[in-house]
């Protein structure tokens, strides 16, 4: 196990950092993509590259910008959009995994004041990292759950063990063939959490696996971390989990059956 290593956090290179979402009066850099450098990769709206404020040791800290537009998230997006995103970030994703430098790669987006981002412009991050496999530290059981919709190379449930939030969905594909069927119902279940929730809710993470053969989103809303969880590693899970469950079915899968 590799618990006790820890990320580097490189607070000098943190305070230069602009924040959108907490001073909405500060300019966003995402906006201004003339002042953009260190581009890898661009496909119409999306915008691969270096993370300007790297802000982790041994660590290469690059970002995709989803859209052009400061007004838009992954709730709003058409679903073609959500669909060549999801496959845009992937990619970029996989050909980082490949690289030896790295021990393990992140992709992640954070959403929202309680999510742990400073950007409000919709954006996801893919940080390689060189001395930490996080992946030593999952369980199968983190992805397990009541199911919500189940078909052909995709499940959406809600977790029953979650790893460290309440209230955890989990998308679980087979294979990159099952892509935009997961940009789907990843698009299903933020919009969900931003506008369904059973208490309000304007923050979420995603958070992508490539485990055991599954390609895996864990979709969370956040609010203040839970001091149970901080002080005494005790997860929380909410008791109304079969009522969420329902609530979900009935939003979005109403008219699709379900295919085991």
């Amino acid at each position: 196990m590799n618990s006790h290593k820890q990320l580097k956090f490189i607070s000098n290179i943190s305070i230069k950092k602009p924040n959108t979402i907490i001073n909405q009066t500060t300019v966003c850099p995402f906006c201004h993509k003339e002042n953009l450098t260190d581009i890898f990769d661009e496909k119409g709206v999306f915008i691969f590259l270096k993370n300007k404020y790297t802000t982790f040791e041994d660590a290469f800290q690059t970002l995709i910008i989803e859209t052009d537009s400061c007004r838009e998230n992954i709730s709003t997006y058409s679903e073609e959009h959500m669909r060549e995103l999801l496959r845009f970030a992937v990619s970029h994703w996989l050909d980082m995994k490949k690289r030896d430098e790295f021990k393990s790669v992140l992709l992640f987006k954070n959403h929202g004041p309680y999510s742990g981002g400073s950007i409000a412009h919709s954006h996801m991050q893919i940080v390689g990292l060189k001395n930490i496999n996080y992946e030593e530290n999952l369980k199968d059981e983190f992805f397990e759950g009541l199911t919500i919709y189940e078909t052909n190379g995709c499940v959406l449930n809600l977790s029953s063990k979650p790893k460290a939030s309440f209230t955890e969905f989990n998308i679980i594909i087979d294979d990159l063939s099952f892509l935009d069927i997961m940009a789907d119902n990843i698009q299903k279940i933020v919009h969900y959490i931003l506008n369904n929730f059973y208490v309000k809710c304007d923050s979420f993470n995603l958070f992508f696996y490539d485990w055991k053969g599954k390609l895996i989103c864990k979709a969370v809303p956040r609010f203040v971390t839970s001091p149970l969880f901080i002080g005494f590693s005790i997860g929380q899970v909410s008791n109304n989990q079969d009522k969420i469950v329902e609530h979900v079915k009935q939003l979005y899968f109403h008219d699709v059956a379900t295919v085991l």
